[in-house]
């Protein structure tokens, strides 16, 4: 993984994301779903696009996947924040798996932050398809409605995920950047 060229289109669109926040914040604070939905959207679409142009372009670096992890846990704070502001009475019925997902995910960002004093930034391959599959979901959740079997793929696939997550942070001595899975670290001598 290269250190330098961190002046790159996936690290601004990354940044992109960061500055994003406090205004989509604020769109969900005040009520305005709409805009908060376009530009959560937005910050969903450039996730996938960041990742996309920096392994085609051979921009994948250490600070743009930090940067990247850093955006991506920002962007997903919103969606959460979205969910409570707008969405909370359609996922009361499902508040306990809900919960469950929540507790994990966490706990896979504390312990990182515990243990190797920063964001993790593994990249998981099964993470990855999950940030996708949830911001499918709520591009669906916010630009039609809430969709309950997709929703429960979306927390068991997340659950695995965070599982997996916390699983190699416990084997791994340092924190590493696209770690790629558990397969690959319990495969590694170096682990």
């Amino acid at each position: 993984m290269k250190k330098n060229n961190i002046f790159n289109v996936p690290n601004f669109l990354s940044f992109y994301r960061l500055i994003a926040f406090p205004f989509i914040l604020w769109f969900a604070l005040t009520g305005k779903q709409d805009l908060f939905a376009i530009f959560l959207v937005i910050n969903l679409l450039t996730d996938v696009a960041d990742g996309y142009i920096a392994r085609k372009f051979d921009q994948v670096t250490e600070f743009g996947a930090r940067l990247d992890s850093m955006a991506d846990n920002f962007t997903y704070l919103l969606a959460f924040i979205g969910i409570y502001v707008f969405k909370l009475e359609e996922f009361l019925p499902h508040i306990v798996s809900f919960l469950v997902w929540m507790g994990l995910l966490s706990s896979a960002l504390l312990f990182s932050l515990i243990k190797f004093k920063r964001f993790p930034s593994l990249h998981l391959y099964s993470w990855k398809i999950g940030g996708y599959i949830q911001g499918a979901f709520f591009i669906v959740l916010f630009s039609y409605d809430f969709v309950t079997p997709f929703y429960y793929f979306m927390v068991i696939w997340g659950i695995m995920s965070a599982i997996e997550h916390v699983t190699i942070q416990i084997l791994i001595p340092e924190m590493r950047s696209n770690a790629k899975g558990l397969y690959w670290v319990l495969n590694d001598k170096n682990h």
